[in-house]
């Protein structure tokens, strides 16, 4: 009777199987199945590691702890960006690109295979304390930085308002590492500045891309046209990007309607296109683009689409180099994961990824006064190239750029008060030098 029924679930066995078999089969063709089984061997093995390392460490073990260990390891070798969020930094991270969060005010990446600083956030500890884009992290709390990823070193530098982190610095240039010790705050960013300089020259700052920026920037500009401004200078300095979407939003109210402002591609080839919409546009007046390697991701997006369309002059140093997508996609346990799946290109099919954008005019600032815009011009290795590394924009299926995007948070457009100083700062000093120059060019008539 027993042999019986072990015969019975033996046939019923086989038979699923093979139904399986016929299906993978029919639906993903021989090739996939062949990779199926590949995949399956693979598995086998880890899965026999697993138990090796429960049964024999020396010490006990926790499987959660294992798995989300070996995932971490599998993600590092892709790139700096494709990670894994816990449950508890998945919720986090949702919380934080609808609203503020508790940190320092720094955007980090990874630079010449080690934790960088991409740009301080302006008026937040790490600006105050004089943190500069293009440093780099050694040490967080005295933890060395070395075998972090991007999202473990995002969360041990985020905390609650009030507390400390201690940051180890080394910055070219210098020869001993330089010690911080900042107080978290909450971060909140107005990503919108402006300001008219000399009566003709609007001046349009943009800290990072929120949902709202687009629309801010769009009553900056009408207040320049009331103003009647003869040339707009475009601040993208130390702006390390935030949500595609908004990129999108404020090229096209330069570039004119139905233009192409970026394309992304991925694995497979298959292009996305975001096009131009706005009727508005400021398409008559000469502009100038300030960038250095503080920008990033976004920045580089609007500064490429710009540039390629004739649309603007760019100006200063080379741009960050972050032409690559991140999506985020939840998983059944309520983790996440946050995986590259495509790259940015301009108008004109040039990728951002690891190169950056080239300035029209190259200008660098002093040493001196390197603290607001940075000077020495870094770039973010191809992906390929980083298997151990160190280390915004919205969520699945949404493309993400960056690790703090912000949303429904964001404040109005602020007019800078008081003068910009344009005698301190050589690149600014250079746009409303050429912007004045072209007027004066323009205004020539043969005798």
């Amino acid at each position: 009777m027993e042999q019986r029924q072990r015969r019975r679930w033996l046939y019923l066995l086989l038979m699923v199987t093979m139904f399986l078999g016929i299906g993978i089969v029919l639906e993903k063709g021989w090739e996939r199945t062949g990779h199926a089984s590949e995949t399956y061997e693979e598995l086998r093995t880890f899965s026999e590691v697993l138990t090796q390392v429960q049964k024999h460490y020396v010490d006990e073990t926790k499987v959660k702890d294992l798995v989300q260990g070996a995932i971490r390891g599998m993600l590092s070798t892709l790139d700096p960006h494709s990670a894994y969020m816990t449950p508890d930094m998945y919720k986090e991270m949702q919380v934080e690109t609808k609203g503020e969060f508790g940190g320092v005010g720094i955007q980090i990446g990874v630079k010449e295979n080690r934790l960088a600083v991409i740009a301080p956030i302006e008026g937040t500890p790490a600006h105050r304390a004089g943190i500069k884009a293009g440093d780099f992290i050694t040490k967080v709390n005295d933890e060395p930085t070395k075998d972090l990823t991007l999202m473990d070193a995002v969360q041990k530098m985020r905390g609650p308002k009030g507390t400390k982190v201690n940051l180890t610095i080394q910055r070219d240039g210098v020869t001993d590492p330089m010690a911080f010790s900042l107080v978290r705050d909450t971060i909140k960013i107005e990503s919108v500045k402006f300001k008219v300089i000399d009566n003709i020259i609007g001046y349009v700052r943009l800290t990072q891309f929120q949902e709202a920026t687009g629309r801010d920037l769009s009553r900056a500009l009408k207040q320049f046209k009331e103003q009647k401004v003869q040339g707009t200078i475009l601040d993208l300095r130390n702006n390390p990007g935030g949500l595609l979407t908004a990129a999108v939003d404020v090229s096209e109210q330069f570039v004119g309607n139905g233009k192409l402002i970026v394309y992304t591609k991925g694995r497979e080839g298959k292009k996305d296109e975001w096009f131009s919409k706005t009727k508005e546009t400021l398409e008559d007046s000469p502009m100038i683009i300030l960038v250095n390697e503080g920008s990033a991701s976004a920045s580089e997006i609007v500064a490429g689409a710009l540039q390629d369309w004739g649309r603007a002059v760019i100006v200063g140093t080379t741009s960050f180099g972050k032409g690559s997508v991140q999506t985020i996609l939840p998983l059944g346990d309520g983790s996440g994961l946050r995986l590259t799946t495509a790259k940015y290109y301009t108008p004109k099919g040039r990728s951002i990824q690891s190169t950056g954008i080239t300035p029209d005019i190259v200008v660098k600032l002093p040493t001196s006064t390197v603290a607001k815009a940075g000077e020495k011009e870094g770039k973010e290795p191809d992906a390929k190239a980083l298997k151990t590394p160190p280390g915004k924009d919205p969520s699945a299926p949404a493309k993400s750029g960056d690790e703090g995007a912000h949303k429904n948070g964001a404040t109005p457009p602020v007019e800078v008060g008081g003068d910009v100083a344009v005698d301190d700062d050589v690149q600014l000093q250079k746009a409303v030098e050429l912007l004045k120059t072209w007027k004066i060019f323009k205004e020539l008539r043969p005798s």
